[in-house]
């Protein structure tokens, strides 16, 4: 967990209570009594300068903060543009790809186009881990960008299918090192008071990018022209300045930048406040000189105890349900739309902004419920939900979507993939960066989140590489495959022209 998370009590076990608090006896009658999970951090808050939002220095903090949120921006860009892009009849056009019929591509091409990225992403985590302990959360960010910005720029131009593999699978690599740094940086940044709020509302700018993109799809499709893609992808062109993190200052002996960079944000500028001594004393013994985080083929502490394994299982858990509660249709949504009966091509961009306006609505109320409704309660009821919101657009896309026989049905079909967005991203978006970054320790962060991207990436792959098959096969369904094994069919022998021929029965 953080730093400062009731599973980790900075309490040396030599100390006794009695000795570091008064016992009942000492306390008044009239004492107000309230229920806290660490007492040090909550001494330390109630004892020292209180953070304002408004502050300047808050401000600024806020604002450094917001150029590390450009991570998720980047990773928002993508889903969502390749989901708009891939509606286009253009798009489809100017690269042979099947899938007009079905209001958007699918086939084995669509497949590898969208599983690239993700193989991009699993050679990517290879050297984030490395390259963030390495050159600081700073430079694994920045390295990330410039390699984001030349696949952008190779997609952006691309004349042929394999220019889009070339600059898709350069992108996921890029993403993988931004999105292993950039969460830990946030993390690492945020006042402890705010952590919750602030690293969920990182993982919730991924609809930035989202809205930026479908909403200029929504625009561009009315171009006749390749400038009607090529547009929403250029847009993924983002730079980004990036600043360095306190315990990566500790862990490399850059102990008083690390301790200046405490009291500027943590402590109102005293160095003396009672949270930034807390901190500071928790840094020095958490952060290791020796630790695994120095050698950059070290994986081990992510294993080597029962507490690590449950961690790294968490973490796990996290990466794999975040991409198979449904999360992987985003890339599908138009060709969704279009299994439900919408026939348009513009409306089916059209209600893919709306539901990314939806989608980030339900994020921001997750953001500000992180630490009231508590990080658990919200992943388990969110997972319910959104299995239920599944079930019921999957039973009216088959019953009605197709034949247009019911309208109303088709567009139950419709408010229901809304909803699904809105619930999910109320409980997994804000979940996906805080959690796994909050359940690993600073000696682990680094390589963790890169094992965290390795998962998410291979279950990403998954969705992105079968789904595009799946609907041009399938539709809304897969057959049973055992049932499909022991099938067989009445065939009728027929002797032509000396000949033998087998004829299926009716």
């Amino acid at each position: 967990m953080s730093t400062h998370s009731p599973e980790k009590s900075s309490q040396p076990d030599h100390v006794s209570d009695s000795e570091k608090f008064p016992s009942p006896v000492d306390i008044p009658q009239n004492a107000k009594f309230i229920e806290v999970a660490n007492v040090d951090l909550a001494a330390a808050l109630a004892n020292g300068p209180q953070l304002k939002a408004t502050s300047a220095r808050s401000i600024q903090l806020f604002l450094i903060l917001l150029v590390a949120f450009m991570g998720s921006l980047s990773n928002g860009f993508d889903g969502s543009v390749m989901s708009a892009v891939n509606g286009m009849s253009q798009y489809l056009d100017y690269f042979g790809i099947d899938g007009q019929d079905a209001g958007g591509g699918v086939g084995t091409t669509t497949a590898i186009i969208f599983g690239i990225y993700s193989i991009g992403s699993i050679a990517g985590v290879l050297v984030a881990g490395p390259v963030t302990d390495r050159f600081g959360r700073r430079g694994g960010m920045a390295l990330g960008s410039l390699i984001i910005i030349i696949g952008a720029v190779v997609i952006t131009v691309a004349r042929n299918v394999h220019y889009l593999l070339g600059g898709r699978f350069t992108l996921g690599f890029g993403v993988a090192i931004s999105t292993t740094a950039a969460p830990a940086y946030v993390v690492e940044m945020s006042p402890p008071q705010w952590r919750g709020r602030l690293t969920g509302l990182y993982n919730t700018f991924y609809y930035s990018g989202s809205i930026l993109c479908t909403g200029l799809t929504v625009a561009t499709n009315r171009i006749n022209s390749t400038a009607s893609w090529r547009a929403p992808l250029a847009i993924q062109i983002i730079p980004a300045s990036i600043l360095l993190s306190p315990r990566w200052l500790i862990a490399v002996g850059r102990k008083e930048e690390a301790r200046k960079v405490l009291a500027k944000y943590h402590g109102n500028g005293n160095p003396d406040a009672p949270l930034v001594l807390l901190e500071w004393k928790e840094f020095e013994e958490g952060v290791k000189l020796d630790a695994s985080d120095k050698r950059w083929w070290d994986y081990s502490e992510l294993f080597n105890t029962r507490n690590a394994r449950y961690r790294t299982s968490m973490m796990l858990l996290m990466g794999f349900f975040g991409q198979w509660s449904g999360n992987g249709l985003g890339y599908f949504l138009p060709i969704l739309f279009g299994a439900a009966g919408v026939d348009s091509q513009n409306q089916r961009l059209t209600l893919n902004f709306a539901n990314t306006i939806i989608s980030a609505t339900g994020a921001l109320i997750g953001t500000s419920l992180t630490d009231k409704v508590g990080r658990r309660t919200m992943w388990f009821w969110g997972t319910l939900a959104s299995s239920g919101m599944l079930a019921v657009v999957t039973g009216c896309t088959a019953k009605w979507g197709s034949s247009n026989a019911n309208p109303q049905g088709a567009n139950a079909a419709i408010a229901f993939i809304f909803l699904f967005g809105f619930v999910y991203s109320l409980a997994y978006t804000p979940l996906q960066a805080l959690y796994p970054a909050e359940c690993l320790d600073y000696n682990t962060r680094a390589k963790g989140m890169a094992f965290y991207a390795f998962a998410v990436s291979c279950a990403s792959f998954v969705n992105t590489y079968a789904g595009p098959i799946a609907l041009k096969n399938i539709t809304w369904r897969a057959p049973n495959p055992v049932k499909a094994s022991i099938t067989k069919y009445k065939v009728a022998v027929v002797e032509k022209g000396g000949a033998t021929e087998l004829v299926i029965a009716e």
